[in-house]
């Protein structure tokens, strides 16, 4: 298992040897488990997939320290990448602490809406809790991993866990990872141009694409020197051949009368 994105050795607590992340990439994710969405309905999780890639946060609703972080950076990250949530990507936050209730995901996603800032994007916004069997086969599939630990009164009423979004296909399966608490909103549009097969995006996120790496050890997106390189050198080629056609080009003949 790896150690959770972005963290170094020193860094990591030894309660969270066991909480980190697997990037399990392509893994099908349980679309058939069953689900309770904000309204009450019972669902399944197959519900939030089909047409859309999917941005994924596992959290805990009444998680008071890095949870709201991990909401708070994906909203604001999804603010900025020029999509909106229902039309090119759907939202999906799952908790994975049993005991949270349907109140506790209306109140998350009330917070989360308020940092989107598009009231008009909801129904493409989905926070969901479940039984304890839907949401370990949840983050068995998605590579995520989270003990719980003692709280300030000695209970185990907290968890420790990685800080990270994930995103799916359209067809429910794992295709990126992004670390921290702050995502870049390139780095966010990128994987959900990505997850739709670039079934979405302009002719320049395609080229931004290109010239990019996703690095999964390190979560994000890298520029990818040696193509940058080759572009402009295909840029300077085509630039010199379009010169020498100019100088060498016989001018026309004035007509005759």
């Amino acid at each position: 298992m790896q150690k959770p994105l972005g963290a170094t050795a020193q860094q990591i607590p030894a309660y969270l040897k066991n909480a980190g992340i697997d990037q399990r990439l392509n893994s099908a994710l349980p679309l058939s488990d069953h689900f309770i969405d904000e309204s009450g309905k019972d669902v399944t999780l197959g519900k939030y997939f089909g047409s859309k890639p999917v941005v994924m946060a596992l959290v805990y609703y009444h998680c008071g320290m890095l949870c709201p972080q991990v909401l708070h950076g994906m909203a604001e990250a999804l603010r900025g990448t020029g999509f909106k949530a229902g039309n090119q990507y759907d939202v999906l936050v799952a908790s994975f602490d049993p005991a949270d209730t349907t109140a506790d995901s209306v109140e998350a996603k009330q917070h989360f809406m308020a940092t989107l800032g598009d009231a008009g994007t909801a129904d493409g916004v989905h926070f969901v809790t479940g039984p304890q069997q839907s949401i370990t086969d949840l983050a068995q599939a998605s590579g995520f991993h989270y003990v719980r630990v003692p709280g300030p009164d000695g209970k185990m009423d907290q968890f420790a866990h990685s800080s990270v979004i994930m995103i799916a296909t359209p067809d429910g399966r794992m295709s990126k990872y992004l670390a921290g608490i702050n995502y870049p909103s390139r780095d966010v549009r990128l994987a959900v141009i990505q997850a739709s097969k670039r079934h979405i995006g302009s002719l320049s996120d395609i080229i931004l694409l290109y010239c990019c790496n996703y690095v999964p050890s390190q979560g994000r997106y890298t520029v990818a020197i040696l193509r940058v390189l080759g572009l402009a050198a295909m840029a300077c080629l085509a630039a010199l051949a379009l010169l020498f056609f100019m100088l060498t080009r016989k001018p026309k003949r004035p007509a005759t009368a």
